[in-house]
């Protein structure tokens, strides 16, 4: 008899060809089969009859085959199978491009049901490669709501979805049911049986609902469970209590004033540092809210102490932008700023490193390179991230080792939601910056279609004639034949902006393939006014600031995130000219211009990424899986808002009751808990 951890390869109809196929995605076990959850569903319920169908619609079509089917051979690589199917009420002419074994599958005078898109006229109705299984009642693949798998090479939809109906058979009666009867009665949640069964196979869209909500309730409360028992069990190391300096100086010599919300975050960073357990604090701001100065009031705090820090930035221009940044800062203050970074000569980073070893470097900026082994400091009490998610969890840990127990700071402006946050950094007391410094206007943002270009084109030639600067963004460096030619490759781009289209204007480019050095010549001369139009990729996504840049465009604006489009806008709009964001849609889908109409309609980055989030997902939102939470096989953490609070809630008064799970009824509970944190170790924080 099988159980959970059998081998897919020795359940009934699937076997050794078929189980490596689906060891493509991941399946390997009767468990992970079962587990693997459509990610869409086909209603495939609606029948009509020739007479009635209209272009456009998709639907079933129950008609016999009319005439033998006949193969053309068009050209090399090229089949067609036409046939005729009818009904009592009209004909529909049916062509299969690339399937030569239909011309003897389908037999004059069977019986079949044709599913797919009706194209042609409403007197001459057609279907191009329309779904088709016998007329015998079972309906497989028509008359149901139809699962739809993520797939890879050499799988189907088919394939998968006979899998998983093998799968379910062999494991129906011990299907894993976690949740404690009383948790079931409370919250009013299916079965596990009939919830793995109606998620794969549906008998109706109203028990999808029911199963989706079960399983889901499932996924968030087993995470919720997890995430509690690692902050219970996390050890409070003792840490350098920082006595609270007097800030006077540091506001005085600032050429502007503070924000309420920036002042705030520094009280309660202060706060934090002034205890004996390390502080663990993450500070949160839109696009140019000013999360830098909070950073160096704290780096500021730990010098009077005669103490260390550190600042470690995802890429080496934004090192290069927060260096000069803290630099401008501190300095005059008598802080000594270095800067460390992996293209620098092996001469000047043996200097640095001695001064810091020594303890006369005060404040380290720089990449991941400051996480070398031989990068040494004296006394090292305060960490600072910047864009944390970009860094992996080790990463973050090889840093904090370098001090005892150093005080952590970590900083993001990718806006998160508050109820995500709390989950992915709950160990972490949260600043949230909500207010921009005075002078950073709105940026007004406009979607549009190729049409508009010779109008955008000119928009962008008087921009620079009343002496303002541009940024063009592009999603590719050069030419791949997998993508539509559309597609703006950068350095095409920027030679046809240059010598065709503005040859009296000054364009520069910049993308991630350029030499470090490269890209920072490139971006000083932006800077300083010497580039008219800079063409970039997203390299530029965080940067130098450029108050002179007045306008961005994006090129195939649909292919970005809405919270990297957001980011991108936040590269204009820093100084005192009005801004503008111009994205260009390429696609023509409907989904993609209502997602670009998001853009045009707040500069609020929170609400901006609640709706990256309903669409995306954790995973593609945050660019990695180092975001520190584990994937979510069917939940999603936005659209799910509701159920993840009624999931928490459950686990809170189940934790509450029973700390360490050892009840019978939460034996599976911390089954669950064990097997999620043995296969996430290196994704949870």
């Amino acid at each position: 008899m099988a159980d959970l951890n059998t081998n897919v390869r020795w359940i009934s109809g699937i076997g050794e060809a078929r189980s490596k196929s689906l060891n493509k995605l991941g399946i390997y076990t009767l468990s992970d089969l079962v587990s693997y959850f459509p990610r869409a569903y086909d209603d495939r319920r609606r029948f009509k009859q020739i007479k009635d169908l209209h272009p456009g619609e998709s639907v079933c079509v129950a008609a016999t085959v009319a005439f033998p089917p006949t193969l053309s051979h068009i050209r090399a690589g090229m089949d067609i199978v036409k046939l005729r199917a009818v009904d009592s009420a009209g004909s529909l002419n049916i062509t299969f491009f690339n399937q030569s074994y239909m011309k003897n599958a389908l037999i004059q005078g069977e019986n079949y049901i044709f599913y797919g898109k009706i194209s042609g006229t409403a007197k001459n109705p057609e279907m191009t490669n329309p779904i088709v299984e016998k007329n015998d009642g079972k309906g497989r693949s028509t008359g149901r709501i139809v699962p739809i798998y993520r797939l890879t090479s050499g799988i189907t939809q088919n394939m998968v979805s006979r899998a998983v109906l093998q799968g379910l058979a062999a494991c129906g009666d011990i299907l894993p049911d976690p949740l404690p009867r009383g948790i079931q009665q409370q919250y009013k949640l299916a079965q596990s049986r009939f919830s793995y069964e109606n998620i794969h196979f549906p008998n109706s869209p109203a028990d999808l609902e029911i199963a989706r909500r079960r399983l889901i309730f499932e996924e968030l409360f087993v995470l919720s469970c997890a995430l509690t028992f690692l902050k219970r069990n996390k050890k409070v190391k003792e840490g350098t209590a920082i006595i609270p300096a007097d800030m006077r100086e540091f506001y005085s010599s600032l050429p502007f004033q503070l924000t309420g919300a920036q002042k705030r975050a520094i009280d309660e960073a202060l706060l934090d540092m002034a205890k004996p357990i390390p502080m663990s604090r993450l500070v949160q701001g839109d696009v140019g809210s000013g999360k830098t100065v909070v950073a160096a009031a704290c780096c500021y705090n730990a010098f009077k102490s005669n103490l260390q820090s550190a600042f470690m930035a995802p890429t080496e221009i934004l090192s290069m932008q927060h260096y000069e940044t803290l630099s401008s800062m501190l300095s005059p203050l008598g802080i000594k700023v270095d800067l460390l970074k992996g293209s620098m000569k092996v001469r000047e980073k043996r200097a640095v490193l001695e001064k810091l070893e020594s303890g006369e470097t005060d404040v380290l900026v720089g990449t991941h390179a400051i996480i070398s082994e031989n990068v040494k400091f004296k006394n090292l009490s305060l960490v600072i991230t910047d864009e944390q998610h970009r860094f992996g969890v080790n990463q973050r840990a090889a840093l904090t080792a370098k001090g005892i127990s150093p005080h952590v700071m970590v900083m993001s402006a990718t806006p998160i939601p508050r109820t995500l946050a709390l989950m992915i950094y709950g160990d972490l007391d949260i600043s949230i910056i909500n207010e921009l410094p005075p002078g950073r206007q709105k940026v007004d943002t406009f979607a549009v279609s190729e049409k508009m270009r010779a109008r955008v084109n000119a928009f962008i030639r008087r921009l620079v004639g009343e002496g303002r600067q541009v940024y063009i963004v592009c999603p590719m460096v050069e030419d791949n034949e997998t993508f539509s030619e559309n597609m703006k490759a950068v350095k095409e781009y920027a030679d046809n902006l240059q010598n065709i289209i503005f040859p009296d204007l000054k364009v520069g480019l910049i993308h991630g393939k350029l030499r470090p050095a490269q890209k920072e010549k490139t971006m000083a001369e932006f800077a300083a006014g010497n580039i008219d139009i800079l063409v970039a990729t997203t390299v530029i996504e965080v940067g130098v600031d450029v108050p002179n840049a007045a306008l961005i465009v994006v090129e195939n604006a649909d292919r970005f995130g809405l919270s990297q489009l957001h980011q991108l806008r936040g590269r204009v709009g820093r100084g005192s000219h009005k801004s503008y964001c111009i994205l260009f849609e390429s696609s023509g889908a409907e989904t993609a211009a209502k997602r670009l109409e998001v853009m045009c309609s707040t500069n609020d980055g929170f609400k901006i990424s609640e709706e990256d989030l309903k669409l995306r997902g954790p995973g593609d939102f945050f660019g990695s899986r180092q975001h520190g939470l584990p994937e979510m096989k069917i939940a999603n953490f936005a659209s799910d808002i509701n159920l993840l609070k009624l999931a928490q809630e459950a686990a809170q008064k189940t934790l509450s009751a029973d700390p360490n799970l050892s009840k019978p009824e939460n034996a599976m509970i911390k089954e669950h808990i064990k097997k999620m944190l043995e296969y996430n170790a290196d994704t949870l924080n």
